[in-house]
C-alpha cells in the first residue's frame, strides 16, 4: 500500500483488532488454533489447494499460530491478549503492504457506467410484462 509504513500499518491494524476483539474472551483457544492447523493440513482442503494452485497447501503458518499460543499459556489474560493482537496485527499489515495472488483486480471506486446496458433491461421489463 503506498504511502504507508511498516509501523504505521501495524499501529492501524492493532487498533482495529482490538475494537474486533474488544475482551481477553474474544481471541481464539489454542485448540480452536489447533483443530485450524488440522483442517488445514486434511485432504479436501489439501486437494482443493492441489486442484487451484497446483501444489500442496502450506499449514505452517496455522502450526506456529498454535506453538505461538502455547507460549502464551502462563500470560495473565490480558496480557495474552495484547500478544495475540500484536502478533495478528503483525500478519495482517505484512499481507496489506506485500504483494498477494489476489492482487489482480484493481478497487473500483465509482459504479460502472450504462451497466446494464439499456438493451439487457428492456428485455427483461418486456419479458415481465408479456408473460
Amino acid at each position: 500500500m503506498p504511502g504507508v509504513d511498516s509501523q504505521t500499518a501495524v499501529a492501524q491494524e492493532e487498533a482495529y483488532l482490538q475494537k474486533v476483539h474488544p475482551t481477553p474472551e474474544d481471541i481464539p483457544k489454542c485448540m480452536t488454533l489447533f483443530d485450524e492447523f488440522l483442517s488445514c493440513s486434511g485432504t479436501k482442503n489439501q486437494i482443493k489447494a492441489i486442484y487451484r494452485y497446483g501444489e500442496r497447501a502450506s499449514c505452517s503458518h496455522k502450526w506456529e499460530d498454535f506453538k505461538f499460543c502455547m507460549t502464551l499459556k502462563a500470560l495473565p489474560m490480558e496480557e495474552r491478549r495484547h500478544a495475540w493482537l500484536r502478533r495478528r496485527a503483525e500478519w495482517w499489515a505484512n499481507r496489506r503492504l506485500t504483494q498477494s495472488s489476489e492482487d489482480v483486480w484493481d478497487i473500483r471506486t465509482e459504479p460502472l457506467q450504462n451497466w446494464p446496458p439499456a438493451t439487457v433491461t428492456d428485455e427483461v421489463s418486456n419479458a415481465n410484462t408479456v408473460a
